[in-house]
């Protein structure tokens, strides 16, 4: 009886709607907002194309080619999609691990990010295979040497991780309290698991380039691009973590009404913890020029390209994020925020794409189709997060459940 009174009590969006004295027609209409139907049109265009992608093959709606296998699906969709998804684990071992519980009031938001991100990243990816039902090969073929195996592994290993992490404010909204207690005592042993999960994946993604020294630029290639790639992860979670928490207390306000100064204060901390991270990784990513004696490559093209990366989206950050938590100013972090996603977004690209098959005569360029896909599926996470954010409780834990903190 008391859990269903607690699910009863716990009325719905539209029932909130109607509470208020808004009318289903009222409803409707208030649904007709700016992004609504940018969001409608981004859809319309981009399902159909999906559609016809897996109706009629990767040659009708992509540039691919046999020298250039992966495109902006894998660059932007499966790799940049992974990386940004990775404040989950990074937010979750703060909170759990290291025992930080003032973090607690971003771990959420950052688990569904994370659960989200990697859900579209796997949509990207099946979408980009030639024939994506085999992708449920990597359960029976163990393929120990493989790189790609480990990560189809701990993607799909990960993936459920978070979806059980996701299940603590879904039982509170469905106020199913006995199983929100287990999940919320099995939270310490699923921080372990996403770290374990995320560490190994996030590195084999840099691993998978090791095997082409020729084709990656080598201001970009190095035998330790495995440590590059867990390193710039942590710094997208810290990133990807101060933007989004930023955007959703502004667009959420009214869920988070007098927590403006606390959600401030946790972004100054992200802002010390991001300085730290991107002055070692803008050094380690000069090491690595030099352990592999490309110096002579800085006074190229790819050399302008590659001081842009490091430069403009690194260590420039990073010297923001310092300034602005040594001087308490959370728009400067928040900025140096926005610049660390771009920078891991641009590395991404650089490397999947850009500098990839740099010395080809014929260059990938995406078609508008694998853009719009790219687009739709960004498009779909944001409408889902929104969903989800305006009906259960993720900015703020549900006041009806102790959190035990």
């Amino acid at each position: 009886m008391a859990t269903a009174s607690l699910a009863t009590a716990q009325p719905s969006f539209f029932r909130e709607k109607i509470l208020l004295g808004m009318t289903a027609p009222q409803y409707l209409r208030s649904l007709l907002t700016p992004w609504n139907l940018v969001a409608a049109v981004i859809l319309a265009v981009g399902i159909p194309i999906l559609v016809i992608r897996f109706a009629v093959g990767l040659g009708a709606t992509t540039n691919l080619t046999q020298t250039a296998p992966w495109g902006v699906w894998i660059g932007f969709d499966m790799m940049t999609g992974i990386v940004l998804a990775a404040g989950g684990f990074t937010i979750g071992a703060t909170v759990q691990l290291f025992g930080l519980k003032e973090y607690h009031a971003i771990e959420r938001p950052a688990i569904l990010t994370a659960f989200l991100g990697y859900l579209m990243a796997v949509f990207g990816l099946l979408a980009d295979l030639g024939r994506p039902w085999n992708i449920i090969q990597a359960i029976f073929n163990y393929g120990t040497a493989s790189a790609l195996f480990e990560v189809a592994w701990c993607v799909m290993l990960y993936t459920t991780v978070l979806l059980l992490e996701f299940t603590v404010p879904l039982l509170e909204w469905l106020g199913w309290t006995r199983a929100h207690g287990v999940m919320k005592k099995a939270l310490l042993a699923l921080t372990v698991l996403s770290v374990v999960f995320s560490t190994m994946h996030q590195s084999a993604l840099g691993s998978l380039f090791l095997l082409a020294p020729t084709k990656l630029h080598p201001l970009w290639y190095t035998p330790y691009i495995f440590i590059f790639f867990f390193i710039s992860a942590i710094i997208a979670g810290i990133c990807m973590v101060v933007v989004e928490s930023s955007i959703s207390h502004r667009i959420f306000a009214s869920q988070v009404k007098g927590h403006a100064a606390d959600v401030d204060a946790l972004t100054i901390g992200l802002g010390r913890a991001g300085a730290l991270v991107m002055f070692a990784y803008f050094f380690l990513k000069l090491q690595g020029v030099i352990d592999g004696h490309a110096w002579g490559y800085l006074a190229t093209g790819y050399g302008a390209w590659f001081l842009v990366e490091i430069l403009g989206f690194v260590l420039l950050p990073s010297l923001l994020f310092a300034a602005g938590a040594r001087n308490g100013n959370v728009r400067m972090v928040r900025v140096a925020g926005v610049i660390g996603v771009l920078g891991i977004v641009l590395n991404r690209l650089n490397v999947s794409m850009i500098a990839f098959n740099w010395n080809q005569p014929v260059r990938y360029v995406p078609s508008w189709m694998e853009i719009w896909v790219s687009v739709t599926l960004v498009t779909l996470g944001v409408l889902v997060f929104r969903w989800i954010v305006n009906r259960m409780p993720i900015l703020r834990a549900d006041p009806r459940f102790s959190e035990g903190h």
